[in-house]
């Protein structure tokens, strides 16, 4: 187990508050402060009780920000929210160091060695090969680096796609990976035709009331709206983050004016609340034709 520093635990023995404990750009500063704050008895109550399985869902949530901070341009942002990111991987570290499993640096010493023989083009002699090429080469390298690990060999086309990824994001890789050997449409049309179909059995589903046959078509669509994202050239996650954040601004500018004349949108009808929509979307048409 890592120690603290003298000057942290000369800064932890006092009785005024730690507020003396400067912002620092040193990532060990960063270290010791998640040391102190998993020291059992003086550290965080919150902090002391979590372990893998509950910060997991934080590292996620905190991955997904920093995506939304890069989708909106933010860059202020995503400096805040890459630190929170930072912290989740300084988390994770520390709780593995406390079982005497690694250490923070032993993850940072794992990434280094794995940018370095990955890249051979670049830190080695293999020249300079293009795009596809380099793709092809981390492909090999990594299956060796599998192979020498004694991982199980992937099953199939599909083995290496990752289960635990979000549904949109595995649909898209699956689907890539099946197309690397021609099992794909040549023209997003088709994909929309199948969209269309698609929605058709849903509807049949519908008509039958039967509910575990609904979820179904449902999954359905969904995986072929995520083939005609891909065929466009357009990231399915990305998109729907849009549309999260497009419905979210329209629906506030309905309470908004609802408001205005002191109501609610629990005290109004259905026809009052898509015309205000209708006004937030012409709204927003107007603005961007004016920009």
């Amino acid at each position: 187990m890592r120690l603290l520093s003298p000057a942290l635990i000369a800064l932890m023995t006092q009785s005024e508050p730690r507020a003396t404990l400067a912002p620092s750009r040193d990532i060990s500063c960063l270290l010791e402060i998640m040391a102190a704050l998993r020291t059992p008895e003086t550290g965080c109550p919150w902090d002391l009780q979590q372990d893998f399985a509950s910060i997991a869902p934080y590292t996620i949530e905190e991955a997904y920000e920093v995506a939304d901070a890069i989708e909106r341009g933010d860059l202020i942002h995503l400096k805040d929210e890459l630190g929170d990111l930072l912290l989740q991987v300084v988390f994770h570290a520390r709780m593995a160091e406390e079982r005497s499993a690694f250490d923070f640096g032993a993850v940072v010493e794992a990434i280094t060695a794995k940018l370095l023989r990955r890249h051979p083009h670049v830190f080695g002699d293999v020249g300079r090969p293009s795009l596809a090429e380099v793709e092809g080469l981390w492909a090999r390298i990594k299956a060796e680096e599998k192979r020498g690990a004694g991982a199980p060999s992937p099953q199939g086309v599909l083995g290496t796609v990752p289960v635990a990824l979000p549904a949109l994001t595995r649909a898209l890789k699956l689907q890539a990976r099946a197309s690397t050997v021609g099992f794909d449409w040549n023209d997003p049309r088709a994909v929309l035709a199948k969209i269309r179909e698609e929605a058709n059995e849903i509807e049949h589903a519908l008509e039958t009331n039967d509910q575990s046959e609904v979820a179904s078509e449902i999954g359905d669509l969904l995986f072929a709206i995520v083939n005609l994202a891909r065929h466009v050239g357009s990231d399915p996650e990305a998109a729907l983050r849009q549309t999260n954040a497009k419905f979210e601004r329209r629906f506030r500018f309905i309470e908004q004016k609802l408001a205005e004349n002191g109501r609610t949108p629990a005290e109004s009808s259905l026809e009052e609340m898509d015309a205000l929509w209708n006004e937030a979307k012409a709204a927003e048409r107007r603005e961007s034709v004016a920009s």
